[in-house]
């Protein structure tokens, strides 16, 4: 029987005593004892009754278990609903309900906190520790190690990830083997990995880039992962001379680049940098390359499609654009309005077409209809423009656009030019509601040694961008708020500042 996700990631890796998990410590887990253990994963799965098509989500921690409970969703044809380990009950309540989730797995700590959760959305609840422990670990002591591999297609959903709900509900975004398959083989080989890579993984396993990117990617290449519960920026530079590879946030290289013993002599042998999920600074890529001599690989994506585009691994990599459209993908900047493909140069929202993008929106056929157009591009909402060799610069979110008196601002700009200015370490620009201009811009700035010189900066706007376009007010804090990606939470922002024009 074919089933292509597990055949082309997991098949061919049957008994192999290659390491595929290096673990912190020392230790290591060959594909052959991965597998095995996938393998009686499985055999909890069937026995406790779900069927090729049913849901699995899972709130647990990362771990080689957390990672074998994906590929044993591929051998049985679940689908795998992995859940950020950071939702309160409340928000998986949700997440349950709205997939029909048949069976849940939690971590030990949290069973008495989410049984009632679960019972209430219908669904089995079973536990699962990073330390191999849990009644789902328990209940596969006793399964047999078979592989009777559900016969599935390229077209049948692999798993759903859950948008982060900026506004509204999240989404569940389906997402089909071919989807999964298709991109990670494409970034296999743009950023050519092999056996002998090994990629120092840091990055969550709830997510695209740290399970679709990075597992499948190691999975398709046949090499091995560091495989690291969290990032820690000492088990980073203590692990970086075992690796070859690395994929991460910006936050990643910020906290790096912080640690004295980072430099050329311990990235030496590292053949690839790769950094998506948020935009990289200018300042950071410069202090990167300067300290190692590596240009860090930038890269787009989301959940919805999975990557999008790529700095090239041979050729120009292009500081602050996300680079060129990957193979198999269609990529155009479009009016927002009409719809109608830009003029190049200008802005204009991003719309792709391939196998990577999704099925649709679980249970939102209306959601589905207004944001995946009939001929196939999807509107991913993000604004960008293109330049003469068609590299992509990503300038915002479409719904972070400002319109304050009926012009349009684009934040993007603005915290360009407000990152280069002293005392200031970064910045995000929102909108805020304005009595008069209907919403006006406000700044805040992440202070940078003694912080930013206000009245210099109000002072200077004039001479690179129109008035319009400036900031009404400024707010000087310590830090920006992140999700566990790194991305900058902007919604945060625009909640927690929301009456800023309308104090007294």
């Amino acid at each position: 029987m074919a089933n292509p996700l597990f055949d082309r990631l997991f098949a061919r890796h049957f008994g192999s005593a290659a390491p595929f998990l290096h673990l912190p410590g020392g230790g290591r887990l060959s594909y052959g004892d991965f597998l095995t253990q996938a393998a009686r994963f499985a055999g909890v799965i069937r026995t406790v009754g779900l069927e090729p098509g049913d849901r699995l989500a899972v709130q647990i921690y990362k771990s080689p278990e957390a990672l074998a409970v994906y590929a044993a969703c591929a051998i049985t044809g679940v689908i795998f609903l992995p859940l950020n380990t950071a939702y309160a009950p409340a928000e998986v309540s949700y997440f349950l309900s709205d997939s029909g989730a048949a069976l849940f797995l939690c971590d030990p700590s949290k069973l008495d906190s989410l049984t009632e959760v679960a019972a209430g959305a219908g669904a089995q609840i079973m536990t699962l520790g990073s330390s191999g422990d849990g009644s789902f670990a328990e209940a596969a002591k006793t399964e047999i190690a078979q592989f009777k591999v559900a016969d599935r297609s390229e077209d049948d959903l692999a798993a759903f990830l859950y948008t982060s709900g900026t506004t509204g509900r999240s989404k569940g975004a389906m997402l089909s083997q071919r989807n999964l398959l298709s991109n990670a083989e494409t970034l296999t080989d743009l950023w050519q990995f092999s056996e002998r890579d090994v990629l120092l993984h840091a990055l969550p396993i709830f997510h695209t880039h740290g399970l679709f990117v990075g597992t499948n990617v190691t999975l398709i290449a046949g090499g091995a992962m560091l495989f690291l519960p969290k990032f820690d920026v000492d088990q980073m530079v203590a692990n970086m001379t075992r690796s070859t590879a690395m994929m991460g946030v910006p936050t990643f290289y910020t906290r790096l680049l912080d640690h004295p013993e980072f430099d050329a002599d311990l990235t030496q042998h590292m053949r690839v940098f790769i950094s998506g999920s948020a935009p990289m600074l200018s300042e950071t890529h410069a202090q990167f390359q300067a300290r190692t001599g590596h240009t860090v690989l930038e890269r787009y994506g989301m959940t919805e499609t999975n990557m999008n585009t790529s700095n090239p691994y041979s050729g120009q990599r292009k500081t602050g654009t996300v680079g060129l459209p990957l193979t198999g993908v269609e990529l155009k900047i479009c009016d927002p309005n009409t719809g109608q493909e830009v003029v190049q140069g200008k802005i204009g929202v991003i719309e792709v077409r391939g196998d990577n993008v999704f099925q649709g929106y679980w249970n939102m056929p209306e959601k589905t209809a207004e944001e995946l157009r009939g001929n196939g591009f999807f509107i991913t909402g993000d604004l960008a423009q293109m330049d003469t060799d068609g590299y992509v610069t990503i300038v915002g979110r479409g719904k972070d656009l400002i319109i304050s008196g009926g012009f349009n601002i684009y934040p993007k700009e603005l915290e360009m030019i407000l990152d280069d200015q002293a005392g200031v370490l970064e910045s995000a620009v929102i909108a805020v509601p304005h009595a008069d201009m209907g919403e006006a811009a406000l700044a805040i700035l992440v202070r940078s040694g003694g912080g930013p010189d206000l009245d210099a900066i109000k002072a200077m706007m004039p001479q690179d961008v129109a008035r319009f376009k400036h900031p009404r007010d400024y707010i000087v804090v310590d830090a920006l708020p992140r999700n566990t990606m790194g991305k900058v939470q902007k919604n945060v922002m625009r909640d927690r500042y929301g009456d800023w024009f309308s104090k007294p």
